[in-house]
């Protein structure tokens, strides 16, 4: 019973071996963060996906020919990358450890569509409620953004900043089909709050 029990040991520590070679081999140089982390899947066992690895085979690819080698990219960064300095408040998903080496902030999260935004980050990014309320605080910030306009003496042009010239222009019937379902979405919530008060 020893002798199977430290054979089985042995093949246990031989398996793990085999994982962390093949997670060194897969991982990619640009994402040193991630280094600690989960080792990336093989090819074959991925090959079960219906699709993946369609653009393996240079032959598939439309752009092989524009392609350049070596690549027009700039040198990978060796080792881990340099955590750019946080001087505004950044949304970090749930699903990520810590916040990324390089990161955005041109738009700081503020307002009420700030705090939408900060509400929405506490679910992850496969709970529904994160994207609708994303995607609500995005209106809310077109608004916000009217207001501050306002604000500073500017009348914004809404009109042409939605497009509506040019799609009067170039997509008449498409224009028309927008307005008729809009206003078809309007009147029916009127008619409904009507109703309901009575």
């Amino acid at each position: 019973m020893e002798a199977k029990t430290d054979t089985g040991a042995q093949h246990h520590h031989h398996h793990h071996h085999h994982d962390d070679d093949a997670g060194h081999v897969h991982a990619h140089p640009l994402q040193g963060d991630m280094a600690e982390g989960p080792r990336r899947p093989s090819r074959e066992e991925l090959s079960h996906i219906q699709g993946w690895g369609a653009d393996l085979d240079r032959k598939n690819r439309p752009a092989v020919p524009m392609e350049r080698m070596p690549a027009r990219f700039i040198h990978p960064h060796e080792g881990k990358l340099p955590q750019q300095p946080e001087n505004v408040e950044v949304l970090v998903s749930t699903e990520r450890p810590g916040i990324t080496p390089i990161f955005g902030t041109a738009q700081p999260p503020k307002g009420l569509s700030g705090m939408m935004r900060r509400v929405a980050f506490r679910w992850a990014e496969n709970d529904l409620r994160h994207w609708l309320l994303l995607l609500a605080a995005d209106r809310v910030n077109v608004v916000e953004g009217i207001g501050e306009d306002l604000a500073h003496g500017k009348v914004p042009n809404v009109l042409a900043e939605m497009g509506i010239k040019a799609e009067w222009e170039h997509n008449r019937a498409g224009l028309v089909k927008k307005a008729v379902l809009a206003g078809a979405v309007v009147g029916t919530a009127v008619y409904l709050m009507r109703r309901r008060e009575r």
